[in-house]
């Protein structure tokens, strides 16, 4: 356990530090972000700022080895790594001078297949997988890239998930997902004064495309290495849920599903009265009860599962149901409260 301590420290002293070395150059550099149709942030704004996060996580991958925390299953540790650099870097190359939705897609899907492919041969697993955690690489790269709208939510979803892989590591007796998890979670505490600032810095793409491969590349792991499903799955469905929900009612709606918006679940609390914190609060909140329900379902008798099962689908369907909630009960509260002439 001391040397996971060790890498989380070393990762976490990493990432408080970077930001102050990677803000000039990139001032230097001109990576600023111009708000757009899907901003919630109304000014112009330094980007890339995921540099710093990116090269605390490598310290941490390689922190680990050199200290022991990995003892065995050490290649599953490099492919892991291997996908969120190569990820990262597809990441920066769209921060620094924009790629093609065809071009992100290919290098997405890429880097899942090779990803995928070596995992499953280091695994042992079938080949039948390869297919199914591919699509679930690349689209989660997708998925945290578009649920990185607001200041603090992708730090807190960091922490989160990479606490809860730490955990399910330690519990599956799983050496390299404990480390992963650890250094994905300290990695994000880290600059999480930096994402609760007031949109001075962005994580950029490649902040989001790290979070996306760090979290599904641990996911597709652990699942293919044995670990219980719900101690993978649990740390991903807000998320999951959020950006299937919000595709569905942009289809529902006749709206062109690909282009940019700002009507996922948590952008609109925020057109609903809340703070940029207090959304990434609510995300992180029901995160952190579907994964506790989760972690208990995994080893509990049957009646217990269903109850957690039945919880879970309860914080979700709250979720993606609370702007329209909130606004239909400030409108009642308006209505009640009009004066009677």
């Amino acid at each position: 356990m001391m040397p996971v301590l060790l890498t989380a420290g070393v990762t976490l002293l990493a990432s408080v530090l970077l930001p102050f070395a990677v803000k000039p150059w990139l001032v230097k550099m001109g990576v600023v972000d111009v708000p757009s149709a899907r901003s919630s942030h109304g000014r112009t704004t330094i980007r890339g700022m995921g540099v710093a996060v990116s090269v605390a996580t490598a310290v941490g991958y390689v922190t680990a080895v050199l200290l022991g925390a990995v003892t065995v299953d050490r290649s599953v540790f490099a492919v892991v790594l291997a996908i969120i650099v190569a990820s990262a870097a597809v990441g920066w190359i769209e921060d620094l001078r924009g790629l093609s939705i065809r071009g992100r897609a290919a290098a997405q899907l890429g880097i899942g297949a090779a990803g995928s492919a070596a995992l499953i041969v280091l695994t042992g697993q079938s080949f039948w997988w390869l297919p199914l955690a591919a699509l679930a690489i690349a689209a989660y790269i997708n998925i945290a890239n578009f649920m990185d709208g607001v200041n603090g939510i992708s730090s807190f979803h960091g922490v989160l998930a990479g606490a809860a892989y730490a955990v399910a590591g330690t519990l599956a007796d799983q050496p390299w997902l404990t480390a992963g998890g650890a250094v994905l979670a300290m990695a994000f505490l880290g600059f999480l004064p930096w994402n609760l600032s007031r949109g001075s810095v962005f994580l950029g793409d490649v902040g989001s495309y790290l979070l996306g491969a760090s979290v599904a590349a641990l996911a597709v792991a652990g699942f293919l290495s044995g670990v219980y499903v719900e101690y993978v799955l649990s740390p991903i469905l807000v998320y999951v849920a959020d950006t299937g929900y919000t595709l569905l009612r942009r289809i529902n709606a006749g709206e062109r599903w690909y282009a940019s918006h700002r009507e996922h679940v948590y952008q609109r609390l925020t057109d609903v009265g809340f703070s940029h914190l207090q959304s990434a609060g609510t995300v992180a909140a029901c995160t952190a009860a579907v994964i506790g329900l989760g972690f208990i379902a995994a080893t509990a008798p049957l009646p217990t599962v269903v109850l957690c099962v039945a919880g879970s689908l309860a914080v979700l369907a709250l979720y993606l149901a609370s702007p329209d909630l909130i606004r239909h009960f400030r409108r009642r509260r308006k209505v009640t409260r009009a004066p009677v002439s």
